[in-house]
């Protein structure tokens, strides 16, 4: 195998693999990604941790084809090191990769591509196309909300079903929050059930949208996800686990709302928050007239009081919530104002963005 790269090309193809590729693994090829060069079809690369695989097709001079796998973080790191311009690498009869970039000289051990476990195919796919930015807000405005308990299997990532009139929606919980996005989408798939999308293939997917280029694929099949953009395919395994009736979590109607400034009620809610308990960032809401007041205390520190203008609808109220879980549900979204509906202090309470329809957070209160 002999080739010639931009080096930012190169760069770009790797960058990708970083957080698929297995740093600490008991397969060690897992930890190298796979690179196959054709005088045709240019280089291609590939990174796989068996449960995402990730393949990305990179326009170079391919001087002789060949595959070889190599250590993808030692590599990466050097091409990042190297000045501006083209790298050239062949793999030597040693069987070593020799890369080669004006003065620099680099030799790395290599793998034979033969030991590279082989990647899934694709399959056909209930697909349908979506513009990357939406997908990448949708992927923004749920991902907080997944649970980070490894035991709570059925909980580790985003479940994605067919919503009402012709959208996708996406939904998330730990258990103490819950983050709802419904997406209207021209050509909506129609998915017989929904699908449990795993967290860390989720924000693979985030990191691929985050390129510049046309809009995008995402599709199903029997147990995988596939994304597709030109240039670039990744495809990773669905969980098993069955997604709780969310539904149930959502209040039907609240007694009592009010509407605040978005920036203004992160903003006391961080200063507030500042001498709360480390471990639950307990604060107290209480609506009263024209105003929303919030309160900590902590017995090793002190207390904070602080309040702002709010549009209060309803009887007063006093009601604890988690401080972090609150500003992580707004800090997601762009709008001006929200609204914040409560019934009483034991019910969960629900956020939404004032003039924006689809989303919504739902937070559990807790006791202070």
């Amino acid at each position: 195998m002999e080739l010639k790269i931009p080096i930012d090309e190169l760069q770009k193809a790797l960058h990708r693999t970083q957080g698929i590729v297995e740093r600490k693994t008991t397969m060690p090829v897992l930890s190298n990604v796979l690179l196959e060069a054709s005088v045709e079809d240019g280089l291609r690369v590939s990174a796989f941790d068996n449960e995402i695989g990730l393949v990305g097709q990179h326009r170079c001079e391919v001087v002789k084809g060949g595959a070889v796998a190599v250590p993808a973080r030692h590599l990466y790191e050097i091409v990042r090191a190297l000045p501006g311009g083209s790298v050239s690498m062949r793999r030597a009869s040693n069987g070593q990769v020799e890369i080669h970039s004006g003065a620099a000289r680099f030799k790395i051990v290599a793998t034979p591509a033969e030991d590279f476990p082989a990647l899934p195919k694709p399959q056909s796919a209930i697909a349908f196309e979506i513009g990357a930015d939406v997908l990448a807000r949708m992927i923004e405005r749920t991902q907080f909300a997944i649970s980070a308990d490894e035991t709570r299997y059925n909980l580790g990532g985003v479940y994605l079903e067919q919503g009402e009139g012709g959208s996708i929606r996406m939904v998330a919980t730990d258990g103490h929050r819950l983050s709802l996005v419904d997406q209207p989408l021209d050509g909506a798939p129609k998915l017989d059930k929904g699908v449990l999308i795993p967290k860390k293939g989720l924000l693979e997917l985030r990191r691929l949208l985050g390129e510049e280029g046309p809009a995008c694929r995402l599709g199903f099949t029997k147990g995988s996800a596939v994304f597709e953009r030109a240039g670039v395919v990744m495809i990773m395994r669905l969980l098993d686990g069955q997604f709780p009736d969310y539904r149930q979590v959502v209040p039907k109607e609240s007694a009592k709302s009010v509407v605040v400034g978005r920036e203004a009620f992160a903003a006391m809610l961080r200063r507030v928050s500042v001498v709360a308990s480390d471990k639950t960032f307990g604060v107290r809401l209480e609506l009263g007239d024209g105003k929303l007041v919030a309160t900590s205390q902590n017995p090793d520190l002190g207390d904070a009081r602080d309040e702002i203008e709010a549009q209060v609808k309803g009887e007063g109220l006093q009601i604890g919530f988690n401080a972090h879980y609150l500003i992580e549900a707004v800090s997601v979204l762009a709008c001006d104002q929200i609204r914040l509906e409560l019934s009483d202090e034991l019910s969960p309470g629900v956020i939404r963005p004032v003039g924006e329809e689809g989303y919504l957070a739902v937070v559990m209160p807790m006791r202070i």
